[in-house]
This record gives C-alpha cells, structure tokens and sequence, in this order.
C-alpha cells in the first residue's frame, strides 16, 4: 500500500510538524510581487502560520485545516519574530 504524501513528507524531513483539524481564526490573503502571501492565524497558537500561492485562495476563516509546517523565524527590523512555515494546507 502506498504511503500518504504527509507520512512520507514527515519520514524525511525531521522538523516537520503536522496537526489534523485546526481552526482558522483569520486569513490574510496579500499581493506580494508575482505571488499572493496568505497569513493564517489559528485558535490556540500565538503564531502566524505563512504560505505563498500564485493565485489567490478561497478564504480559510472559520473551517478546519490540516496543516503540515516547520517553525521559522524572521528578523524584521532588528526585532526576530516566530512564525510557522507552511507546506501543505488541506481543509478538513
């Protein structure tokens, strides 16, 4: 049987985390060049929770997400500030 494209995505990559029906709070969608950046803010985490697309997306407000992501952190004037990087996003 083959294996899901999360399991194989979390048996090489060590620092990927993934979290099954989250609940969006808000979703930012913002033109960034050539891309659509998309901030999701979810119930319980203190984090932002970034992803890029080409185009832009339906809104996430309110549904469950299953989300596989790493943390990063990103140095903004001086200041670094915590995020999680998102690489796959799936309603659920």
């Amino acid at each position: 049987m083959p294996k899901s494209p999360v399991k194989s995505l979390l048996e090489r990559h060590d620092k990927l985390i993934h979290s099954e029906q989250m609940t969006v709070a808000s979703h930012v969608q913002r033109e960034d060049e050539d891309w659509w950046l998309n901030t999701l803010m979810i119930k319980g985490f203190d984090v932002p929770f970034k992803y890029k697309r080409k185009k832009r997306y339906q809104s996430l407000k309110g549904a469950q997400v299953n989300l596989t992501y790493y943390p990063c952190d990103e140095e903004i004037a001086g200041l670094s500030f915590d995020y999680m990087k998102v690489v796959r996003v799936k309603r659920s």
